[in-house]
């Protein structure tokens, strides 16, 4: 009779400890979601030749990207290559105003622009560790255009250069799921501090999110910042 009770209990047992770490989390999703998003903004740049933003964007780029606020009140980072040909770039703000963006300074080496806008934002907190091969970590990015959307995963290689992206790298590699429109985008830690900011997608035949993705580290990040928007 021992022995008939000890399956069920057993059962349940793994149960619970399978499914408590599996609610931490989504707990600490959450808090990742609502410390950061505040600071995460959609980028809309309106390419050549176009009036409407995102139409005429070249193959394999999204028609929108995204931004994360830094430093300082009205200073945005994103991804160089969301804004690079835009002849003009708005951005829409987390509670949703549409806004005109300058771009304030561009490096096409890092593939890291510095945008401005004439708005409060409120700085999203930096990480003052690197997070360790491992880690949970967390994207705040505007996939596909949708919105500000969250997606985690781990951090799956450290320090990764020669990828052949940029000139100058220095990523962390992770499975957070990232697709076009995620470029400029925040990595984050579970306190919803910045840890990188999105930059690409390993793939060969698709655009689309494939598990292998790339964000520049927040130090070359803030090495790249202009002495002038600091």
């Amino acid at each position: 009779m021992a022995r008939a009770r000890t399956g069920p209990l057993l059962l349940l047992f793994c149960l619970f400890f399978a499914v408590a770490p599996m609610a931490n989390a989504q707990t600490d999703a959450r808090k990742a979601w609502a410390v950061a998003a505040p600071s995460v903004f959609e980028v809309e740049p309106t390419w050549p030749g176009y009036e409407r933003p995102g139409f005429g964007a070249p193959a394999g780029t999204a028609p929108e990207g995204t931004g994360v606020a830094i430093l300082r009140s009205g200073l945005i980072a994103t991804a160089a290559h969301v804004v690079l040909k835009a002849t003009e770039v708005h951005v829409v703000a987390p509670d949703g105003t549409r806004l005109e963006a300058k771009v304030l300074g561009l490096d096409q080496r890092t593939d890291i622009a510095f945008l401005g806008i004439d708005a409060a934002t409120t700085p999203i907190a930096l990480s003052e560790i690197r997070p360790d091969t491992g880690a949970p970590v967390c994207a705040l990015s505007n996939a596909f255009g949708l919105g500000i959307g969250i997606t985690c995963g781990v951090v799956s290689a450290n320090r990764r250069s020669g990828i052949g992206f940029n000139r100058v790298e220095d990523f962390l590699q992770t499975d957070a799921a990232l697709n076009p429109g995620s470029s400029g985008g925040a990595l984050v830690d579970l306190e919803g501090r910045l840890v990188g900011l999105l930059s690409a997608i390993f793939t060969k035949d698709s655009d689309a999110n494939i598990g292998v993705n790339f964000a520049v580290s927040t130090e070359l990040l803030l090495k790249s910042v202009p002495d002038g928007l600091r």
